[in-house]
Order: structure tokens, then sequence, then C-alpha cells
């Protein structure tokens, strides 16, 4: 009997030191660990993309603290609403109105962490007669983006000018930048409204090709209770509930490459070329400055990015989704 016992005793010592050892290899300083694992990124090249090249070549040199994988840049914004939607990626940078679409469309399933890229659209002319707004009265203006965010954005401020977009000004569409480089190329005096980094590329082709104005500029002087926002960060709410410290760490890490991209052009403009996001490390250069990188949170990504999606709402409240996003939307931490 007594050696029965003995064996039991030493069969419950084994098992007690057991479950100890397996609470201490899950515990960090007395808290259970967080499960973690690759965040999967996508990215619209251009602006959209520009403050993630160092995170990226961080992440491929193994240089930072979450493991990623990034998904090729995609130049179709729209590459991105069934991956974020099904789960296929987790996180992505895209335009502001398309985050405000997925949210709608997928009935919440996805929350803005934060605005990453301002206005980008350019006032530019071939001449000298335009320095205002005003000045376009009775002018014609070559644009892209008919029925999307530049359209908006540009009626807004026209209106917010005293100028009717259907009777003070001839807007003509084109199909896109490279329709709108040969109406600059041919006609002298030609007026446009653009986007960066094109307008840079542009001037290096049309000489006396002359930029009016940045349109935030524009838009600040009729509502500064928000901004043009071209991009934002978007996760997807079931990963950002699962993974909260990963996250946190991915903004963190997002917001230093932003703030690398800033303070070190050259370097960021050798990525932006190598990632093919523009076409020569020049241009890149050049533009970079002019894309408005940021890296907004909380209040200050809620406070620029909901005003601008009302101005599109009540033009258009398809352009969002047909709703205004709720509080969920926005991801605070």
């Amino acid at each position: 009997m007594k050696k029965l016992l003995a064996v039991m005793l030493s069969v419950i010592m084994v098992f007690s030191f057991a479950a100890c050892a397996g609470k201490s290899a899950n515990n960090e300083g007395g808290r259970q660990t967080e499960e973690t694992t690759t965040i999967r990124i996508g990215a619209m090249a251009g602006p959209t993309a520009m403050g993630m090249v160092k995170l990226r070549k961080d992440s491929e040199n193994g240089n930072t603290k979450n493991t990623y994988a990034f998904e090729d840049f995609a130049t179709d914004a729209s590459a991105f609403v069934t991956p974020l939607a099904t789960g296929e990626i987790d996180i992505a940078a895209v335009p502001s109105n398309l985050a405000a679409n997925i949210y709608n469309k997928t009935e919440g399933k996805v929350q803005v962490v934060a605005v990453n890229t301002l206005g980008v659209l350019n006032l530019v002319e071939r001449g000298n007669t335009v320095n205002s707004i005003s000045d376009l009265k009775g002018k014609t203006i070559y644009a892209t983006g008919m029925g999307a965010v530049p359209e908006y954005t540009i009626r807004y401020i026209l209106s917010g000018n005293g100028l009717d977009a259907d009777k003070d000004v001839d807007i003509v569409w084109c199909s896109d930048t490279t329709e709108a480089l040969s109406k600059l190329k041919s006609e002298d005096g030609a007026i446009a409204v653009l986007p960066q980094p094109f307008v840079t590329a542009a001037s290096a082709q049309i000489s006396g090709l002359r930029v009016v104005m940045d349109l935030n500029e524009a838009w600040e002087k009729i509502n500064n209770n928000s901004k043009i926002v071209t991009g934002v960060i978007v996760v997807r709410k079931e990963f950002a509930e699962k993974y909260p410290e990963q996250l946190k760490k991915f903004i963190d890490e997002y917001n230093e490459s932003v703030a690398y991209t800033s303070s070190n052009i050259d370097e960021t403009a050798q990525l932006i070329a190598e990632y093919g996001i523009v076409a020569s490390e020049a241009i890149a250069k050049k533009a970079l400055p002019k894309c408005h990188i940021v890296c907004y949170i909380n209040n200050n990504m809620r406070s620029a990015l909901e005003g601008f999606l009302q101005v599109l709402y009540d033009q258009n409240p398809k352009s969002v989704g047909g709703s205004m996003p709720k509080d969920d939307f926005y991801y605070e931490y």
C-alpha cells in the first residue's frame, strides 16, 4: 500500500510540474501572451502606398516587430474588396471612399485605422491666366476621375468659390492621365486638375506647365473642419479584435515608416522606384513632398476623414456605399 501511494504521489508531482511549465511558457511577466500571426498586407500603387515602402523593406530584411507578408502593389483599388471581405488579407491601403464602400458592403467588417494620404490633386496651366479658383470662370478644365473622388472634390471646391461646375466652367473628363497629357501638350493655355505624382512627370515633358495651386489649400479655405483624404489604412474587424497588440505594433511601425518617408527623401524615392510605384527615382524624389503622406490616427483621423466623407455623401450617397459609416468604422487605440 505504501508503494502504491508513493507511485501515485510521483505521478501527481509530474503532472503538476508539467502544468506549471505550460503556464510559464504561455505567460510573460505573469500575463497571458497573445497569439500572433503573419499579417497579410495589400496597398494600391501610387501615393497611397508611398508611406509603406520603408516598412515593406524592413519586413523583407527581418527588421520588424511583426511578421508581414506584402501583396504586390495593385493598380486597381477594387482588387482589395474581395480579399478583405473573405479574409485573404488583413490590412490594406486603399482610397478613402472605397474604405467606406467596403464597410457598408460587408456590414461593418472593416475599420479604418489611419489616414495615410491627404489630397494629391493640383490645378495646373500651360500659361499664366489662372491664379485663383475664381479665375476658372468661363474656362475649360481637363480632369480625370469622373464619378469618383476627384469629381466630387472639384465640384465642392468650385461651389465653395461661387462657381457652378455645370454652368460656369466646362469640365472635360479624360479617360485617363494619358489622354489628359495629350490635351496639355497640344493646347497652349490648357488648364487641368490632375493628381501627383503624374503632375510632376508631366512637368518634365511639357515646357511651361505651371502648378497654380495644390487643392488642399483651396479646400481648407472653405472647410477647415476636415481635409481632402485620398487614402486610408483599413483592417478587418475580426483581425483587430483577435490580434489587438499586433495591430498596435503595426500602427507604430507604419507611423515610423511615414516619418522616415518625410525625413529621408532620397532613400524613400529609391524604394518607391524599386517597388514600381513611380516610373523613376528622379520623379519620385520631386513628387514625394507634394503627395502629402501622413499617419493620422484616433481623433485626428476621424476629424479629417468624417467631414470629407460627408462632402462626398452629400453629393452622391453611392460614393461612400449608400450611407455614412457608423462610429465603429473608426478604430481607436
